[in-house]
């Protein structure tokens, strides 16, 4: 088994990006989630509506992943129309970029270790330490690792952790927070007024809601494994 030095140089190849397959695999994508949301309006049968949904939920985690690589300049690096989408994308699903880079950088500084939380993030403490706490701080550190909490990622940790508390704690260097919340109330809002809230709920709700309980599940396992 291959490992330091022979192991980086064996792998090496790996690390250089085909830009061609980089915007294939994002513009298929946004056309595939283009699609899926016209079928939903277009298609007025319930079922239909529920499966196409789904759908584009697992879509927008896909996109959302693109959208991570992106972040970490992995992908795309330095083009401005990949900048532009992954913004406005970003804006969309309720992660804009000031702070999801702030939140993925101490991600990744302080990933699985004890005592250490921030958004995006879960608290990680030891049994003493558990033990040691008061009833409060107990229920909070429970609250956060909840299941439910997770599932319901869409207000926990995209509507309040990424925009309502990145705002609130620090207004000037998140103002694309505050932008975030502004349009996904007034396109939900717009979308109930024009096309009724069957579409909202299918349209909006559902995949925001399956795209974010993913999300947060896979920073819930990233933190703990």
């Amino acid at each position: 088994m291959l490992e330091g030095k022979e192991l980086i140089l064996a792998t090496k190849k790996y690390a250089i990006e085909d830009r061609r397959k980089s915007w294939f695999h994002l513009l298929s994508t946004l056309v595939l989630m283009a699609a899926t949301l016209t079928a939903i309006v277009l298609l007025d049968i319930v079922v239909v509506r529920a499966v196409l949904s789904i759908l584009l939920g697992l879509l927008s985690i896909r996109t959302f992943i693109i959208y991570h690589d992106f972040e970490h300049h992995a992908i795309l690096y330095k083009s401005k129309a990949a900048n532009v989408i992954m913004t406005v994308f970003g804006l969309l699903i309720l992660a804009p970029p000031s702070i999801w880079k702030r939140s993925h950088d101490y991600h990744h500084a302080h990933n699985s270790k004890l005592f250490s939380a921030s958004i995006g993030s879960y608290p990680i403490v030891t049994k003493d330490k558990f033990m040691a706490m008061s009833a409060g701080e107990r229920r909070v550190y429970l609250f956060i690792r909840h299941p439910l909490t997770i599932a319901l990622g869409y207000f926990t940790m995209f509507i309040f952790g990424m925009c309502i508390n990145s705002f609130a704690s620090a207004p000037k260097k998140h103002m694309d927070s505050l932008l975030a919340l502004i349009l996904h109330v007034a396109i939900s809002a717009g979308i109930i007024v024009f096309a009724g809230w069957e579409i909202w709920l299918f349209a909006m709700f559902i995949p925001h809601l399956i795209a974010s309980a993913i999300g947060a599940y896979l920073f819930y396992a990233q933190h703990n494994f």
